[in-house]
C-alpha cells in the first residue's frame, strides 16, 4: 500500500484507508457532499467526495474503505478529490497498518518508568505509584498502549507511556538542579498527571472522546482517582495528599489552558513547565516528521502560534 505520508499533490490516490470521521455536508449552493477523515499508521489526510454517484457506495466513520481519487492541495495542505469507495472486506487489510504508533519500543520506555519508581524515596507516594504502575496488570496493558490525545501531539500507540516518561525525566532533571522541589512529590505527580487520559480517551483505532473525557475530562479524572487510591493507603498524609492532586490540577498552568488552578508550589510550576516543553516539542517533531525534508518554512500552526521553520542544521541533518 502507499503510505499517506508519501502522497504530494498530483499523486493518485488508492487503497484502503480507514474512515477515521465522515461529515455530510452542503455547499453554499446547497450541494450535499462529504467530508472525511482518511488514517493509515503514517498520518490523517482530509478528504472530499464532491459528487455523491453510484461510485460511492455506503459506509461511515471507522469503516475500512477503498478509495480511488487524486491528491489536491487546499489553502497549503493536502486533500484528497475522490471519486470512488467501497467498504473493504476483512482480509483485504491489516489493522496494523492503519494505527500509528510510537517510534520507540514500548516494553523499553515501561522499564525506564518502572526503574524511576524505584527511587521515590516517601513510602505512601511508592506505594500509590507501584499499585497502578507495577502492580495492577491491567491498567498497565491499557496505559502502554494508550493515547496521550485524540491530537495535537502523542496521538498514537503508546503516546501517552512516551509522553509520561519525558515528562518524568524532565522532572528528574529539574529536582536535581533546584533544591527547593521536592523530588517524590515532583516524581509521582509526573507519573500521575495524564492518568485520566485512560478514561478521557478511547482505545484505537476509534481514538476519540468518551462520554466521561467530555463531561469531566482528564485533569479532573486524574485528581479524583489520586484523591480516592490516597484515602486507602494507611497514614497516607493528608497535605501530601493535597499537595499531588494540587499538582494534576494545575499542571497545565493556566486556567484558559483548562488547569482547575494555577500552580501555587514548585513542584506543581515544575510539572507544568515540563509537560509544556514535552507537547510543544513533540508537536514541532511531528510537524517535521511530515514535512519535505527540503522545506523551510511550514506555515503557521495554531498550537505553536507561530510560523514555524525547519532549521538549517535538522534539514541538512534529514537529506
Amino acid at each position: 500500500m502507499t503510505y499517506i505520508e508519501e502522497y504530494k499533490e498530483g499523486n493518485k490516490f488508492f487503497g484502503i484507508y480507514l474512515c477515521k470521521s465522515k461529515q455530510i455536508l452542503k455547499t453554499k449552493a446547497g450541494k450535499t457532499y462529504y467530508s472525511l477523515l482518511l488514517q493509515d499508521k503514517t498520518g490523517i489526510i482530509d478528504a472530499k467526495v464532491w459528487e455523491l454517484n453510484n461510485g460511492i457506495d455506503n459506509f461511515e466513520s471507522m469503516d475500512f474503505i477503498m478509495t480511488d481519487g487524486m491528491v489536491t492541495s487546499f489553502q497549503g495542505s493536502r486533500q484528497v478529490n475522490v471519486s470512488r469507495i467501497r467498504k473493504a472486506q476483512e482480509g483485504e487489510y491489516d489493522p496494523a497498518e492503519y494505527i500509528p504508533a510510537s517510534k520507540y519500543d514500548r516494553e523499553e520506555m515501561y522499564q525506564e518508568l518502572k526503574a524511576i519508581i524505584t527511587t521515590i524515596g516517601e513510602p505512601h507516594l511508592k506505594k500509590l505509584a507501584e499499585k497502578y504502575f507495577v502492580e495492577d496488570a491491567e491498567f498497565i496493558k491499557e496505559f502502554k498502549q494508550h493515547s496521550a490525545a485524540k491530537s495535537v501531539h502523542h496521538g498514537f500507540v503508546g503516546g501517552l507511556l512516551q509522553h509520561t516518561l519525558a515528562v518524568a525525566k524532565l522532572c528528574e532533571f529539574y529536582a536535581a538542579n533546584y533544591p527547593i522541589l521536592d523530588r517524590d512529590l515532583l516524581l509521582t505527580a509526573a507519573l500521575f498527571h495524564d492518568i485520566g487520559k485512560v478514561w478521557e480517551i478511547s482505545s484505537f483505532p476509534a481514538n476519540d472522546y468518551t462520554d466521561e473525557g467530555q463531561l469531566l475530562g482528564h485533569i479532573f479524572l486524574g485528581a479524583e482517582l489520586i484523591g480516592k487510591e490516597a484515602a486507602l493507603i494507611p497514614g497516607f498524609p493528608k497535605k501530601l495528599a493535597a499537595e499531588l492532586r494540587h499538582c494534576i490540577l494545575a499542571h497545565h498552568g493556566e486556567l484558559e489552558y483548562g488547569s482547575p488552578k494555577k500552580p501555587a508550589i514548585a513542584e506543581a510550576m515544575a510539572l507544568y513547565l515540563a509537560d509544556h516543553a514535552d507537547a510543544r516539542l513533540e508537536t514541532l517533531t511531528e510537524l517535521y516528521d511530515k514535512a519535505d525534508a527540503t522545506t523551510e518554512w511550514l506555515g503557521f500552526n495554531r498550537i505553536i502560534d507561530s510560523n514555524v521553520r525547519q532549521s538549517s542544521g535538522y534539514i541538512q541533518k534529514r537529506k
